[in-house]
């Protein structure tokens, strides 16, 4: 077995999603009935495995396409009790969605009778499934922002965490709806860092048509930056649907990866780019025995791969130290290098930030009102 591929120990729940979302080809066996390995739980599994892969699926953002596969091999066995559980949480899931996407184009509809562009981003990256908040993007001013939220819905801005204050972000709860709507104003990055990139987002953006709404979101370029910026400088952790989502693009040919560089390059973040894609091409050859086709200079990039990657409290996780910590110091000396002081002072406080979450998640069990 490939090196890079031995040292994923996960949970039958993950592996088993995996397997169901990661379509094997040469060099592994398929996901099948008739496959003699412990994965066979996935088509008789007891009321409470089946719960745990359901919770699993729902904080990795893969309950539609999961269920989906899950449903299609279950039929196949006549497995009729797990249809009749599966079809149900589906169909709960997908009215869940259905309700989101439908408040999403109502305030994207809001911003745009004003006059103001909006983008969504991360929360369309996963479709069909749906993440557990709404986020999107303005080059608005806040206090714009903050009066349409008032005007047009009956919103409440929920308490803002010390990151929020140095991200510019707000959240907002809607009656009835429970996901936040987060929307990040003229910002990008866990302290607010990324302005250059942030301010030339929405003239990349393009229309995609999601469940009969036409939305605004990011170029692909964008797309992979922002989830970089989150999965590998601020949550240090992978989930499956990062790992789902950005295959699915490399494999559909739709990643200009000479304009991918360029763009990290200019946010500092370029390593941290290559790294997140070797990781997700380690990943993805554990389960279909091909990587995703990387070009040579991405993976030379990388500042480290997937051997390095753990499983812990439900997540793949990301060494902080000394692996993000170097991504980290790197994107520090190139802000510094540019002389970008105000962006630099912000990113110097995110080592104190992410100490101070540590220590609240110790003694609170959650690090909110901190990260």
């Amino acid at each position: 077995m490939n090196r890079r591929v031995a040292k994923f120990p996960l949970p039958d729940s993950l592996r088993i999603l995996s397997r169901l979302l990661l379509q094997p080809g040469s060099g592994d066996a398929p996901f099948s009935p008739a496959t003699p390995t412990r994965d066979t739980i996935a088509f008789r599994p007891s009321r409470d495995e089946f719960e745990d892969l359901l919770a699993l699926a729902h904080s990795h953002h893969v309950v539609v396409r999961g269920l989906e596969r899950f449903l299609t091999l279950a039929r196949d066995e006549r497995s009729l009790p797990w249809v009749s559980m599966a079809d149900s949480a589906l169909t709960s899931e997908k009215a869940r969605i259905a309700m989101a996407l439908f408040r999403l184009h109502q305030v994207c509809a809001a911003f745009k009778d004003r006059g103001y562009v909006i983008s969504v981003i991360k929360t369309l990256d996963h479709w069909p499934d749906f993440g557990s908040d709404i986020d999107l993007f303005t080059n608005a001013e806040p206090h714009e922002v903050s009066a349409l939220m008032a005007q047009c819905f009956d919103v409440r801005i929920a308490p803002r965490s010390w990151g929020d204050h140095l991200a510019n972000k707000w959240n907002f709860l809607l009656p009835n709806l429970p996901e936040p709507i987060e929307i990040h104003v003229g910002r990008l990055g866990q302290t607010g860092e990324q302005v250059e990139v942030a301010s030339s987002l929405p003239g990349r953006a393009c229309p995609v048509d999601v469940g009969g709404y036409r939305f605004r979101v990011p170029s692909i370029p964008d797309r992979i930056i922002i989830s970089t910026l989150q999965r590998m400088y601020r949550h240090f952790n992978i989930r499956l649907c990062d790992i789902v989502d950005n295959a699915a693009i490399a494999d559909a040919g739709l990643i200009d990866y000479a304009k991918l560089s360029t763009l990290a390059e200019s946010a500092g973040i370029w390593e941290g780019v290559a790294t997140y894609l070797a990781i997700i091409s380690d990943y993805v050859r554990t389960y279909r025995g091909s990587p995703l086709d990387l070009p040579r200079f991405v993976l030379d990039a990388a500042r480290f791969r997937g051997d390095d990657i753990y499983f812990a409290k439900g997540f793949l996780r990301v060494p902080i130290m000394p692996h993000s910590a170097r991504l980290y110091g790197s994107q520090f000396a190139h802000v510094l290098g540019r002389g970008e002081f105000e962006n630099g002072a912000r990113l110097s406080l995110l080592p104190l930030l992410g100490t101070a979450a540590m220590a609240a998640e110790r003694l609170t069990g959650s690090d909110k009102g901190v990260w």
